[in-house]
């Protein structure tokens, strides 16, 4: 049985959906510092992604890897791959995103050293400082925190497939079009680090309570590391000139206008993670994910190119 089926699912949920990796790209050579005009608050709140998201989902990709020989369910064994591909793609194009940022005089890497530090150090193949951890037992608690994170993707995800403010604010057409095919992926995919988890990380309450406790240190490290990039773009961004900073006020008026999701949003996800009923199947609407990648500039130019490929 697979580890999804264990859980009930909506409506729409209800047959297999094939997790496809989509191989876009996207022109920024137009797209503009702000590209949310005259709001580079939330500009620079929404670009942290591009910081910590080439590192960790490469890290994803790694973890998933090691994982793959515990994977006995065939069906469980295609999404994993599946995923795979979808975040070694979205690790690749939020990386061009930084060039682009470089070349507009907004360099980056004296942020993303930290970033790269946690995932490949602190994160990577074995304990960090010689901690007499275990193999098995260290790929479960990557594990564990690669579904901590993917509980919060998927939340945004589904936020800005909705986020019909970023529209109204005439956004740079070709960051949201990146923006909301990730977004849609995220929502996609939301269930398989889950289920990964689940299949791989022992039974009982030991898996349960390192399932709590993965959420418990991943959630505060994220909201840091944020609220960190946020204010370092700011800082660093050279039409600001210093005259801008990062502040609460700032933030929560970009989400009261709809250009940031809510912090009751992204706080609520943590306690639904948290039940241990959950399943992450509850989250987004897939329909409306599915209805968006059909549409996306860059997803319908991928699938263009894969056609044309296949008839040459």
């Amino acid at each position: 049985m697979s580890p999804a089926s264990e859980h009930p699912e909506h409506p729409e949920h209800s047959e297999h959906h094939t997790i496809t990796p989509r191989r876009v790209s996207f022109d920024w050579k137009s797209t503009p510092l702000h590209w949310i005009p005259d709001e580079p608050t939330a500009t620079h709140v929404i670009n942290v992604l591009h910081l910590l998201l080439p590192a960790g989902e490469r890290w994803f990709v790694k973890v998933f890897k090691e994982g793959l020989p515990l994977v006995r369910d065939p069906a469980l064994l295609q999404d994993v791959k599946g995923f795979m591909g979808q975040e070694a793609t979205h690790s690749v194009q939020h990386a061009y995103v930084l060039e682009h940022l470089a070349a507009q005089k907004l360099e980056t890497a004296d942020y993303t050293k930290y970033v790269d530090f946690l995932f490949e150090r602190l994160l990577g193949e074995r304990p960090p400082l010689g901690m007499p951890i275990p193999e098995r037992e260290w790929l479960r608690h990557r594990l564990a925190v690669v579904a901590a994170i993917e509980q919060f993707t998927a939340v945004l995800g589904d936020w800005v497939l909705h986020a019909d403010a970023l529209d109204h604010a005439d956004c740079d057409p070709i960051m949201l079009d990146l923006l909301r095919w990730h977004g849609a992926e995220e929502v996609e995919h939301r269930s398989v680090a889950f289920d990964m988890y689940q299949h791989c990380g022992g039974t009982g309450l030991p898996r349960y309570a390192r399932r709590v406790a993965a959420m418990a240190v991943t959630a505060p490290v994220m909201l840091y590391l944020w609220a960190w990039g946020a204010a370092y773009l700011l800082r660093h961004d050279p039409q600001l000139a210093g005259r801008l900073r990062y502040s609460l006020a700032e933030h929560n008026r970009a989400v009261r206008k709809g250009l940031l999701p809510s912090w009751r949003d992204l706080g609520a996800a943590i306690p639904r993670y948290l039940r241990r009923s959950y399943h992450p199947s509850q989250e987004g609407s897939l329909r409306r994910a599915v209805e968006y990648l059909a549409v996306s500039p860059a997803a319908r130019a991928a699938a263009g190119a894969i056609g044309r490929s296949a008839i040459a």
